[in-house]
C-alpha cells in the first residue's frame, strides 16, 4: 500500500499533556529510547502529522510530537494571541519541562521556520536541526523582507474568506494544493482532511502573523549541525528557501526527495526517515 493512502498513517500513540510556566498544557505523543528526537508541524497539522515517522524511528530514538498552540487537541481560549513568536517560546518551554534538551529538532513547512528561530534563539536546546520544506520568506542578503505575491496574497485572502464563511473544505483544498501540487488534497487519505479541518480554524490565524525573513546573520550564527530537506517537487518557494540557507547555514547537509512534494514525509515516509536516521547518526559520531 502507497504511504499516501495508507490509513494507518495518522494512528497515534498514546496523547498526553504537558504544562508549561506559562500555564498552557501542550499535547504531546512520545514513544521509543534513546537521544530526543522532538517533531515540529506546519500548517494544517499537530502531533499526528509525524506518526509514520515515530512508527519507524521509536526504534532508534526518543520521539516526542507536539501540538503547538491553538492546533488541534488544545483549547485554543487557553492560549492567548496566536503567533510565531509564542510557538517559539512554548516549545522551548517544553523542552525545558520535559528535561529533553539537547534535542534533534525536526521542523516542516511553517514548523521548520519556527524550529529555525528556536536554534537561533536558544543554541543550548538544539543539537541538530532538520528543516523540511522551510516556510517564509528568504530576502536578498541586506534588504528588506520582501512582500509576498500579489496572487499569493489574494489566494490567501479567498481561503481565509472561504473557511471564515464556514466552506472549510474548498478552503482547504485551494491551500492544500497550491503550497503542494494541483489536485493533491483529493488524493490525501481521509486520515489527512480530517487532521486538516481540524485545524482550519489556524489558518486566517496563521495569514494574520507573517513569519520573519531568514538571514544570513541569523542562519550563519547556528551553531549546530543542520539538514535541509526539499520536495523534488515542491513549489518554488521552498525549494529557493533550502538553497539560500545552504549557503549561509555554516555546518549544513542539503538533499532532496526525488518525485516528492510539500508532503514529503508522508508521501515518502522511508526515504524521509533514511535521510534523517542517517544525518543523526553522522551528527553523533
Amino acid at each position: 500500500m502507497n504511504a499516501a493512502t495508507d490509513p494507518r498513517i495518522f494512528a497515534a500513540p498514546e496523547l498526553c499533556f504537558a504544562g508549561i510556566p506559562s500555564g498552557a498544557r501542550i499535547p504531546y505523543v512520545a514513544t521509543g529510547s534513546g537521544e530526543p528526537l522532538l517533531f515540529v508541524h506546519g500548517s494544517l497539522c499537530d502531533y499526528r502529522y509525524w506518526n509514520s515517522q515515530l512508527d519507524v524511528l521509536s526504534r532508534h530514538f526518543h520521539c516526542v510530537s507536539v501540538s503547538l498552540s491553538h492546533y488541534w487537541p488544545g483549547d485554543a481560549a487557553g492560549y492567548g494571541r496566536f503567533s510565531w513568536e509564542s510557538h517559539v517560546a512554548e516549545l522551548a518551554a517544553f523542552i525545558a519541562a520535559m528535561q529533553l534538551g539537547p534535542v534533534h529538532l525536526v521542523g516542516h513547512s511553517r514548523g521548520a521556520c519556527v524550529a529555525f528561530q528556536l536554534a537561533q534563539a536558544y543554541p543550548a536546546l538544539v543539537k541538530t536541526l532538520t528543516l523540511a520544506d522551510p516556510a517564509g520568506p528568504a530576502p536578498v542578503d541586506g534588504l528588506p523582507a520582501p512582500a509576498l505575491p500579489p496572487a499569493t496574497e489574494a489566494l490567501r485572502g479567498k481561503v481565509a474568506a472561504l473557511i471564515d464563511d464556514g466552506a472549510i473544505e474548498a478552503g482547504l483544498e485551494m491551500f492544500v494544493d497550491s503550497v503542494s501540487m494541483p489536485g493533491i488534497w483529493r488524493k490525501s487519505p481521509v486520515s489527512f482532511r480530517t487532521m486538516a479541518t481540524d485545524n482550519a480554524a489556524t489558518l486566517p490565524k496563521q495569514f494574520r502573523d507573517p513569519l520573519p525573513a531568514y538571514t544570513r546573520a541569523t542562519a550563519s550564527g547556528l551553531a549546530c549541525r543542520t539538514l535541509l530537506i526539499a520536495g523534488e517537487k515542491s513549489p518554488r518557494m521552498y525549494r529557493d528557501n533550502v538553497e539560500k540557507l545552504a549557503g549561509w547555514i555554516p555546518h549544513v547537509d542539503k538533499r532532496a526527495i526525488a518525485g516528492a512534494s510539500h508532503g514529503m514525509n508522508v508521501t515518502h515516509a522511508a526515504a524521509f526517515n533514511r535521510l534523517l536516521r542517517g544525518f543523526i547518526g553522522r551528527a553523533s559520531d
